[in-house]
Formats: structure tokens, sequence, C-alpha cells
């Protein structure tokens, strides 16, 4: 009965993209580990956990939270609790090669969804040729400073793609491993799939811009320094700003969701950006 209901959940979600426009084919999916250093709205040290989910294909590569990853099974797509600890994270959903090779980047940012676009950024590597292995795969180091964050990353040329986790790319071999002062990423599964790469859903609701202007408006929400205490601070009718509100009770724990499922958070971590400018 179990795998009847995930093969009905499988073609259900199979219907669901292809009623969306795809943009490529898949050559190989990467799950990765994301950790975030940071503190809780008491001061106290915390270490978020997520994970990220990378679709590589032929033209685009697609990295996004795991909740949002089409094909997962239905105990993944049920867990609410997931879905709050991702909201601590601000994990956006990013297309690298749409359209025509730039970046497109979505993601909510309460009450309203965002998309963001700009050309492919470089990203300036020094390459060492010291070589370690990690998860068993032979990875050589390199390092680079991108949007104000110093990265050490971990390649290995054993896959060859220059693919790597969030906007982390342009190496001659997957990304295995990124570290900076606040966060990490560490390739957790990588497997074969034959599934298509699905462009953002498109409605009159999401707010388009240029990528700098979102980023700073992200930004200057999350870095304040009301932000941990009270993450819906900025809002100024959050009582009419509402739709769609349900409370889901867990471990205890009542849980929000509004504006289309969205979590929404009463309390928050210290905002420890991946990106600075």
């Amino acid at each position: 009965m179990k795998r009847l209901l995930h093969i009905i959940l499988y073609v259900m979600l199979a219907a669901s993209a292809s009623a969306q426009e795809v943009i490529d084919s898949i050559q190989f999916v990467a799950v990765y580990d994301y950790e975030c250093r940071t503190l809780n709205d008491e001061a106290t040290p915390v270490t978020d956990r997520m994970q990220v989910v990378v679709q590589v294909g032929r033209r685009v590569t697609k990295s996004m939270p795991f909740s949002a990853y089409p094909f997962t099974d239905e105990a993944s797509k049920t867990d609410v609790a997931a879905g709050f600890q991702e909201a601590l994270m601000h994990m956006p959903t990013i297309w690298v090669g749409l359209p025509n090779g730039q970046t497109t980047i979505r993601e909510f940012i309460f009450p309203h969804e965002y998309e963001g676009y700009e050309p492919t950024p470089d990203i300036i590597w020094t390459l060492s040729e010291d070589t370690i292995t990690i998860s068993g795969y032979l990875c050589q180091q390199a390092t680079a400073t991108f949007r104000g964050v110093e990265w050490q990353v971990y390649y290995t040329e054993e896959v060859p793609s220059s693919a790597g986790p969030w906007r982390l790319r342009g190496l001659p071999g997957l990304i295995v491993k990124a570290e900076s002062k606040a966060h990490t990423f560490s390739l957790a599964v990588l497997r074969r799939e034959t599934s298509p790469i699905t462009a953002p859903e498109q409605g009159p609701d999401v707010q388009r811009m240029k990528y700098a202007k979102l980023l700073k408006h992200k930004n200057e929400i999350y870095g304040n320094r009301l932000y941990a205490k009270n993450p819906t601070y900025y809002v100024p009718n959050l009582q009419g700003s509402l739709t769609d509100v349900s409370v889901l009770n867990h471990n205890s724990q009542q849980l929000i969701l509004a504006n289309g499922g969205h979590p929404l958070l009463t309390k928050a971590h210290v905002y420890q950006p991946l990106e600075l400018k």
C-alpha cells in the first residue's frame, strides 16, 4: 500500500511538472547537507541544518531547498517542521543558465514572492595542487571571495561538472565540500535521474526586479537587529497581510502556515548572509 501511495504521488508530481515549462533535462542530481552557524533570539550559539538539492542539466543548473524538490517521497513532502527549519535559513531557488545564460533567483520574503535576475557572475577561483579524499572522491582545493564572503572548497574531477551547491560553480569538477566562516555545504548523495528541469511558475503576484535590488532588500530585512526576536517587524499591517492561515501542532509546538502554505516564523535566528553585496 505504501509503495502504491508513492507511485500515485510520483505520477501527480510528474503531471504537475509537465504543466510547467520544461527548460532542460537532468544529467544527475546532487544533494548537499547545508549547515549555518549562528545565534538564536537569545544570543545562544546554534547550528541550523537543512538539505539543498542541485539538478544538473546540459544548459541549466537548478539549486533549491529540499522541500522544493519535486520528486521527494511522501514523508519528506509532509514534514512541516523541516519546512520551518528551511525558513530559518533563507535558501532561495536558483536557476543558473536561465534565461539565455543568465541567473534567475526566486524566493519568498513574507508576505511576497520575489524573482531576481542578473548576468551569471564569474567566480575567480585560486586553485591548489593539494589533494584530499572526501566521501570517496579524490578532491582538490580552491579558494575564492564571492560577493564579499570567503570560500574554501574541494572539488573532484571524477565528476566532470562545473556545478556546485547554491551559487558556487565554475570549477573543473563537481564541488564536494564548501566552507565559509558561517556556512558549510557537504555532498551527501549523488545519483542519476531522468526528469525535467522546469522554469519558475509564472504568477501575477511575483515581484520581479534586478537581483542587486532584491539582495539589498533581503539583507536589510533579515540583517536588522530586530529580526531574530520579531521576524515580521517590517510588515506594517501583519494581520491584514495574512491569508490562508492554518495552525498545526507539532511536538507540543504551534506552527503557523500562511499565504499559500508558507511558514510564518514567530522567532528566528541571527541572519548569516551568503552574499554581502
